[in-house]
């Protein structure tokens, strides 16, 4: 959006509210074209214009009356001088589209008179409607410019002070003698504001205070400020200001920053007078002045070239107040231009003022001796570089930069082909005809919307119209269709519609434009990866990217939750007041009349009602008739098509232009950004780095498994395969006396009743998740097809506990079996002397077999089954199909394809494989409870000791529960008896995987009584108390095997009850240097009426809402140890980088091409043993201790004294010795 031009003082509102380079559909139609058009030649105003148009046709109608009057007098009665008039009127306007008048009939023709009446008479009935429609416009386009006259006067700029002092001095100084220019009138306000404050003190006064339940509404007035600054909305936001100030209730929610904020906007603009009103609100507030108010004043002074002697006062007065120049230079984020105007001023009164250089950053080192070794320097070391030539990355950068700017990808969908009949064509032309038809409704209602938005805003209310403005017009209503489109057909939740809608549009609000500059740094930095490229001194890429002197990107404040949904659910009463389409596509013999494609109805899901936007099915048959094959993405959606940018901060990294935050967060919770920005950023060297090694390995789609998946995907698919069947296959309601319209029979019972609406409830929930796994496969699907024949990038973020996440969510590698089965990497290595091997036994690991067996055996069983492996890659579909029985089908066939190729090349160790293998931890979270805990017993059952064979820790809970069933089942207890022969590994892995985690007994009974029915001999009477028994079964047998994790799980449970309840939410720092914030608090109600329906939801993350005890303390243990091991992740992830290898992972599964294997292994075991040689618990009982403890205030408190006796009570360490890890083949295998 180009920012609107404003005068000094009030002048220019015609162009205040509305931004410029984006007119709406009516200017863009010529209606409004007079006023809010393109600018003419003449300079006359549009008004004056139209004047001088009427002026002309009435001169214009008398010539017309006398020729009137002598054709009468001719005898041609037909023509009246109403209808000349306005005939010649319309033709001497062409530019409202009249056409010209005919030529005359040639003197002394036969029947000339009667010729000329009928061509006439007709010619002026069609031109008297032409001349309604202008007439129509002229009047439309008048009104508006009154109504525009009107809003100006009614926009604020001159406060109401409520100081009387301080009003005084406003009434005198705007009624003084041009002696008294407002410059000094600025220095003299100064001099008088309170001595000894600081900008950082009183930069929000209640911020501190018992007023932070205020601090959402502060949120959403500083978003409000900030939209109206990026939409040329300045006059608008001064208004809010000053209608605010002026209130003493609604003053104590303005803070400096916003102040600051409306001043910096008009210093832009050389807007003296307005600035000061800013000012004099400032001071009226009880606030003083800090770098950017200062900043703002010198620089407004140096666009308007004022005198030296009034700077210099300024400038005396910021030294008084303890503010030093150079930090308007260095601390003070300006532009170029901006910079250049406050030095202008500075030097008027200054001359010899040299402003200080950038501050060249002190090496900032990272002191965390677990990353000593990464941050060392050694020209001997070997960074991996990518096998694309510089050339070839260039052009890669230069389409993501196309894709960006673009904002969405559009690709062909994979749906199967329909045949181009007659009622598919016609489908897709009734479909582009009404498209046109809601592009048109779509551009008027937006437009009604934003006048009755602006007029809230005129009211001094806080509006939705400048969050309105800031996509087009154009955007908007191409995002709105886009949603339309992908509605499904059972409808969507209200407000998860108009959360997602509201998300994208902040998402798109603000694109970084300096791509040039990028360009050329961004070719500079390919230089460190590019395999033809070297540069002077080997370093990490986040490195070589500050080395090259990268400005840091901007930061973006989130927006409030409100404010998302109710800009959102706007948007989508726009989409259902535009979106009709004609009746008898509904009902092919009703009348033509327009009925709504999106209806709102009330549903019950989960017990709640909840108001639903649900397409008309009409509408849903129409769409699947046109059979349409093209999908839109957001650009941030889907993987990149060059290196992403190396993160530098919490938020710079990722995409070329697209705003992402390094830590993915609930939206509008801003704890965990403001504990990253407090952070040294030499702490978040590791994670950032790790972030961008990962983001850096190049993928390549697996094209011979995705023509297989496709070829069943556009048959009926094949869910034991993980492809979704299509919705032509869901369960269809029960027909005949079982359909929904029994239940209103009267010999039905009501326990008949009852189970056919159970049984209509199970279908209709079958179909909603069929259609949901369905649309999920057809995005990654259709995005593997479109990047089939490309190299792409998957840039990372992570979650608040330091896990990390591609941020692709439709294509990666995070996914189902079939997910990861499709990629490959990019570039490959040859197998070398051990690559075959690793990749025999991942296939045997893919299998689910031999998990208790050797690597050794392993590799013999897959060469006893060579012969199947073969057969496989030869015929998937029609030959034996081995790998269908695997436990990950697709990634067992893609690795059968490897060896086969591998097997049969001339030389195996020379064949270069792209096909990664995983290592996988066992059960990692009770690996690292063992570690803590120094626990052998624990140690042993989760491969941490060196053995022959590997210990799996699932088989042994499951023989343990067995023990215990044996024992009751002889004592007569009925459901251990029945469960005889039922319990097997698969039935409690789950749950033991999860119990480390924090899953509960409730949980974990869910969990087993999920694996009880899937299996079919078991008797379903029993699945209930079954799993009862069960879950009782397994919790006590890991209480057994695990003491020293159980101690440990109870001391983390109740520190962080104990924290909770002194109202303060769990913190701790990871041992990488992570400062991570538990985001629970008790819900707060958010509600916004009006509309289609009132929304109200809950919001978890108003800190100002006192901590979830609950879920504080069943949070901490998993979040804890989640955070240990994406420390040991990370630091795996950096020193294979440092070796030279492809890394990637899946949480605790890594992943390397098959000849790296080895060496990965061993990184990973020495990573962990250096990890746990820190005193972990310790140092965490020291942080807590110090974060929670240490303030006098509440050290009486009596949650306070028990916390402290808690914390200081760390869990004793066991016997086991972690160096033997380091030998154990089996910790990740």
């Amino acid at each position: 959006m180009s920012a609107v031009r404003w005068g000094r003082g009030a002048a220019g509102f015609g162009r205040a509210l509305w931004p410029a380079g984006a007119p709406g559909l009516l200017a863009e139609e010529g209606a409004l074209g007079g006023v809010w058009g393109r600018k003419r030649s003449s300079t006359a105003s549009p008004c004056e214009q139209d004047r001088r148009k009427d002026w002309g046709h009435a001169e214009l109608l008398e010539v017309l009356k006398a020729r009137v009057r002598q054709l009468q007098a001719e005898g041609v009665a037909e023509v009246t001088v109403k209808r000349v008039a306005k005939r010649v009127a319309v033709a001497r306007a062409p530019e409202a589209g009249g056409a010209q008048p005919p030529r005359q009939a040639q003197a002394g023709a036969e029947g000339a008179a009667p010729m000329l009446s009928s061509r006439w008479a007709q010619k002026l009935d069609d031109d008297q409607r032409l001349m309604e429609r202008r007439k129509q416009r002229l009047e439309g386009k008048l009104q508006k410019h009154v109504e525009k006259v009107a809003w100006q006067k009614q926009l604020r700029s001159e406060p109401r002070l409520l100081s009387r002092k301080l009003a005084s001095q406003l009434q005198h100084w705007e009624q003084g003698a041009p002696r008294s220019p407002w410059e000094e009138q600025l220095a003299q306000l100064l001099q008088e504001a309170p001595q000894g404050w600081s900008g950082e003190a009183a930069a929000a006064p209640a911020d501190r205070g018992p007023e932070s339940r205020l601090e959402g509404q502060r949120q959403r007035l500083l978003s409000f400020f900030e939209c109206c600054l990026l939409t040329g909305n300045l006059p608008l936001a001064h208004h809010l200001l000053v209608t605010h100030h002026s209130k003493s209730q609604q003053q104590r929610l303005l803070t400096l920053s916003m102040y600051n904020m409306v001043m910096l906007g008009w210093a832009r603009q050389g807007s003296f007078k307005e600035l000061m009103y800013v000012f004099f609100m400032l001071k009226d507030a009880g606030l003083a002045p800090d770098l950017r108010s200062y900043a703002a004043a010198l620089q407004c002074m140096g666009r308007l070239d004022q005198d030296a002697g009034t700077i210099r006062r300024c400038l005396k007065q910021m030294a008084q107040d303890g503010l030093q120049l150079q930090g308007l230079f260095t601390a003070v984020p300006l532009s170029a231009e901006e910079r250049a105007e406050l030095l202008r001023a500075v030097r008027k009164a200054k001359p010899a003022f040299t402003p200080p250089r950038p501050p060249v950053p002190p090496p900032q080192v990272n002191t965390s001796p677990l990353l000593r070794e990464i941050y060392a320097k050694d020209p001997t070391v070997s960074y991996p570089r990518l096998h694309l030539s510089l050339k070839e990355l260039q052009g890669l950068f230069r389409q993501q930069l196309r894709v960006e700017m673009a904002t969405t990808v559009t690709v062909e969908s994979v749906e199967k082909v329909p045949l181009l009949t007659k009622e598919v064509l016609h489908a897709r032309k009734t479909l582009a005809g009404l498209r046109t038809r809601w592009r048109t409704a779509l551009y008027r209602e937006l437009q009604e919307t934003k006048e009755s938005e602006a007029h809230a805003a005129r009211e001094g209310r806080l509006s939705l119209f400048p969050y309105l403005c800031l996509l087009s017009e154009k955007e908007i209503v191409g995002l709105l269709l886009q949603t339309l489109q992908a509605l499904p057909a059972q409808g969507e939740s209200l407000l998860f519609l108009a959360h997602e809608l509201g998300l994208r549009v902040f998402k798109r609000k603000q694109l970084r434009n300096e791509v040039q500059e990028l360009e050329q740094r961004y070719s500079k930095y390919l230089h460190l990866l590019a395999s033809d490229t070297q540069v002077a001194e080997p370093c990490l890429p986040r490195q070589h990217w500050e080395a090259l002197g990268a400005p840091e990107a901007p930061h973006e404040q989130p927006w409030p939750v409100s404010v998302v949904v109710q800009l959102g659910k706007q948007l989508a009463e726009v989409l259902v007041r535009a979106a009709q389409m004609p009746s008898s596509l509904a009902a092919p013999r009703s009348p033509g009349t327009l009925i709504p494609v999106l209806y709102h109805v009330y549903s019950f899901r989960s017990f709640r009602q909840i108001g639903i936007l649900k397409p008309h099915p009409a509408f849903t048959q129409l769409l699947e008739t046109a059979a349409e094959r093209t999908l839109t993405f957001e650009s941030t959606d889907v993987p990149m098509l060059c290196p992403p940018l190396p993160w530098t901060s919490p938020h710079s990294g990722a995409f070329l232009l697209s705003p992402t935050k390094m830590m993915r967060s609930v939206e509008g919770s801003q704890q965990h950004q403001l504990l990253l920005e407090r952070c040294p950023p030499a702490e978040l060297h590791g994670a950032l780095d790790a972030l961008t090694q990962l983001g850096n390995c190049a993928w390549r789609v697996n094209g011979r498994i995705l023509d297989l998946v496709l070829e069943l995907f556009t048959d009926k698919g094949c869910p034991r395969l993980g492809v979704p069947a299509p919705p032509s296959e869901a369960p269809r309601p029960p027909e005949g006396r079982q359909a929904p319209k029994g239940c209103l029979l009267p010999e039905v019972s009501p326990a008949e009743k009852a189970e056919m609406r159970r049984e209509l409830a199970r279908r209709l929930k079958v179909a909603r998740e069929m259609q949901s796994l369905r649309a999920d496969a057809l995005y990654r699907l259709s995005l593997a097809q479109h990047l089939r024949h490309r190299v792409f990038w998957l840039p990372h973020n992570m979650d608040f506990r330091g896990r990390t996440y591609p941020c692709s969510p439709h294509f990666n590698h995070l996914g189902s079996d079939l997910a990861r089965a499709l990629l490959e990497f990019a570039q490959g290595r040859p197998l070398g002397p051990h690559g075959l091997n690793w990749l025999k036994i991942h296939l045997v690991n893919l299998t689910g077999l031999k998990k208790r067996e050797s690597l050794q055996a392993r590799r013999d069983y897959a060469d006893e089954l060579m012969e199947d492996i073969l057969d496989s890659a030869d015929r998937p579909m029609t030959g034996r199909k081995w790998w269908m029985e695997a436990d990950e089908p697709w990634q067992a066939l893609a690795c059968c394809m490897e060896v086969a190729q591998a097997v049969r090349a001339p030389d195996p160790t020379a064949y270069v494989s792209h096909f990664p293998v995983h290592q996988d931890g066992s059960c990692n979270g009770l690996q690292h409870y063992a570690a803590l805990g120094r626990d052998s017993v624990g140690a042993a059952s989760v491969n941490l000791l060196p053995l022959d064979l590997p210990q799996d820790v699932y088989s042994e809970v499951a023989a343990q529960v067995e023990v215990f069933r044996r024992q009751d089942a002889e004592q007569g207890v009925r459901v251990a008896q029945v469960l005889e022969g039922f319990i097997s590994r698969k039935v409690v892995k789950q749950t033991v995987m999860t119990v480390v985690y924090g899953v509960t007994r409730y949980g974990g009974r869910l969990q087993i009584e999920k694996r009880l029915r899937e299996i079919h001999d078991f008797p379903q009477d029993f699945v209930w108390e079954a799993s009862h028994y069960l879950v009782r079964q397994v919790f006590n047998s890991l209480q057994e095997m695990f003491s020293g994790t159980r101690s440990i799980q109870r001391w983390l449970t109740e520190s962080a009850r104990l924290i909770s309840h002194t109202g303060s939410a769990v913190e701790w720092v990871t041992p990488l240097g992570i400062p991570v914030i538990q985001p629970y608090h008790r819900d707060s109600k958010v509600m916004i009426k009006g509309g289609l329906q009132s929304l109200t939801f809950s919001s978890s993350v108003d800190t100002s809402q006192k901590p979830n005890t609950l879920k504080q303390k069943n949070g901490f243990p998993p979040n804890f140890i989640h955070s240990l091991d994406s420390s040991h992740m990370m630091l795996t992830a950096l020193h294979c980088y440092r070796k030279g290898l492809t890394f990637v992972s899946v949480h605790d599964c890594f992943w390397t091409h098959a000849a790296d294997v080895a060496v990965m292994n061993q990184v990973c075991r020495e990573q962990f043993v250096r990890l746990h040689s820190q005193p972990i618990l310790h140092n965490l009982s020291r942080f807590l201790i110090k974060r929670f403890c240490s303030d006098p205030r509440t050290s009486k408190s009596i949650w306070v004294s028990r916390l402290m006796d808690t914390l200081l009570s760390v869990p004793k360490a066991g016997t086991f010795n972690l160096e033997q890890v380091k030998h154990s083949t089996y910790f990740f295998s």
